[in-house]
């Protein structure tokens, strides 16, 4: 009875958490450090000497866990995708009815660009420099795939069902949410001193949300007029 100190097994049979070592600690911080950097300062801004300096570990052990500061913004780069399509996985698309499946990614992504301002941030810096970055991320082409593929299926559906107009790529339907939602971070500031229209108020980002998912459904509906 008990726990086995050797094994580390108890009488869950390994279904206890597992505490992360000190190492993926170390790797965490490094990332989150990282991350603030790349996001604020540029690829070309940011320094190896000053992210080590941020985080309770040395220059060495950067280099050591990411070879360059290439792999280093490679893996800040990957963590930032794979954050945003973790979640999108959990959102349950294909049991909700096609209107509302679109109007759930759309309104997710728009909360979570928001939220994620260095998740945009790292994106414009990316393609800054003609996403070369990601040209070299080889395991990175298969994590983008899922969220084409739960839209293929939704927007099929919505099809068969007579809801959303023929005719659309899905990859057009990602693109569409996806430049809606990212406009509002990165041009907030300029476009708020230009207009004198705050997008940081929480009433007028409200206003804004429902006119991205408004805007996504009728981009889709069987009843819009085709583009061309």
């Amino acid at each position: 009875m008990g726990q086995d100190r050797k094994s580390g097994k108890g009488d869950t049979d390994g279904d206890a958490v597992r505490e992360p070592s000190q190492a993926e600690r170390t790797r965490q911080d490094i990332l989150e450090v990282a991350t603030r950097e790349f996001a604020e300062k540029g690829y070309s801004g940011a320094r190896i000497d000053e992210i080590a300096a941020l985080t309770s570990t040395t220059k060495r052990a950067i280099y050591y866990h990411y070879e360059s500061k290439q792999g280093l913004f490679i893996a800040v780069l990957e963590n930032a995708y794979r954050g945003i399509r973790a979640l999108e996985a959990t959102l349950d698309l294909d049991h909700l009815e096609p209107a509302d499946s679109i109007r759930t990614l759309a309104g997710f992504t728009f909360d979570y660009q928001w939220a994620h301002a260095d998740f945009v941030r790292l994106v414009m810096v990316e393609n800054i420099h003609h996403g070369a970055h990601l040209e070299a991320a080889v395991s990175l082409r298969n994590v983008n795939v899922p969220i084409l593929d739960a839209v293929h299926r939704v927007y099929a559906r919505g099809v068969a069902t007579g809801v959303f107009r023929p005719g659309i790529e899905p990859i057009d339907i990602h693109m569409t949410i996806s430049a809606l939602a990212f406009f509002n971070v990165s041009n907030r500031f300029t476009f708020s001193r230009i207009f004198d229209h705050d997008l940081g108020d929480p009433a007028i980002r409200a206003a804004r949300r429902s006119v991205v998912i408004d805007t996504v459904l009728r981009f889709l509906q069987a009843d819009a007029p085709a583009a061309g």
